[in-house]
């Protein structure tokens, strides 16, 4: 089966996710995170990348990237995943036993109005969703951990929202588990599942016609005869 389209425009959100071959853990101990969020913290400065969002969790991770060029994103993307790879194996002394990850990261278009607050949610809120925290906030690993509790230095490595924050965020960001906010979980795991955009019907259709990439309103499947 061929691979979808690799979307690499400047001026989109992105949800990117990669996860750890056959699901392993491949971050157990405080200095596994440390690593991967130096790196992060590394390539953020070297590609120019605004990085909106992430969340470190034990067996994979989420980032909510906002690219200025095209080509930015893959160049960002190829290093960080290359350099933690290195790193993993060279730590671990196993260089040459096989990969870290499952494949290649997944990317995903964002619209940039109520849809990216949800992501951003979202992935903010991934630790607690596991029952790993009480509350998002706490997950020392993630964006928000950073932006409330980290230092003037740790906080740097995030850019501004191009979305407002509202000023209740982390009550919003702790009730995203309410019933009423399934069906908008539902839709982010299938875009993921899909590859596919994530946003209004109408936008999603006029991105993937754009750049010829699948949409979650398109059926899957061969048309039948006489469609």
């Amino acid at each position: 089966m061929p691979r979808a389209p690799r979307i690499d425009v400047g001026g989109y959100a992105y949800h990117i996710i990669n996860r750890a071959n056959a699901r392993a853990r491949i971050f157990e101990l405080e200095e596994n995170y440390e690593q991967f969020e130096e790196l992060l913290d590394k390539g953020v400065e070297q590609f120019n990348m605004r990085l909106l969002a992430y969340c470190v969790m034990p067996n994979h991770w989420h980032l909510v990237l906002y690219p200025y060029e095209d080509g930015n994103l893959s160049e960002f993307m190829g290093w960080l995943t290359n350099a933690h790879t290195r790193r993993w194996h060279s730590v671990k002394n196993s260089v040459g036993y096989g990969s870290l990850y499952q494949g290649r990261y997944k990317s995903f278009l964002c619209q940039q109005d109520e849809h990216l607050f949800t992501l951003l949610r979202y992935v903010e809120g991934n630790a607690k969703r596991a029952n790993l925290v009480e509350r998002a906030e706490e997950w020392r690993w993630s964006s928000v951990w950073r932006r409330v509790q980290g230092s003037e230095e740790q906080k740097k490595m995030l850019s501004s929202w191009p979305i407002p924050e509202p000023n209740d965020y982390l009550l919003l960001l702790n009730e995203l588990q309410s019933k009423e906010s399934k069906g908008e979980i539902e839709r982010i795991r299938r875009s993921v599942g899909r590859s596919c955009p994530y946003g209004q019907d109408v936008w999603m259709e006029k991105v993937a016609r754009q750049f010829g990439i699948e949409s979650t309103l398109r059926p899957r499947g061969r048309p039948k005869k006489g469609a």
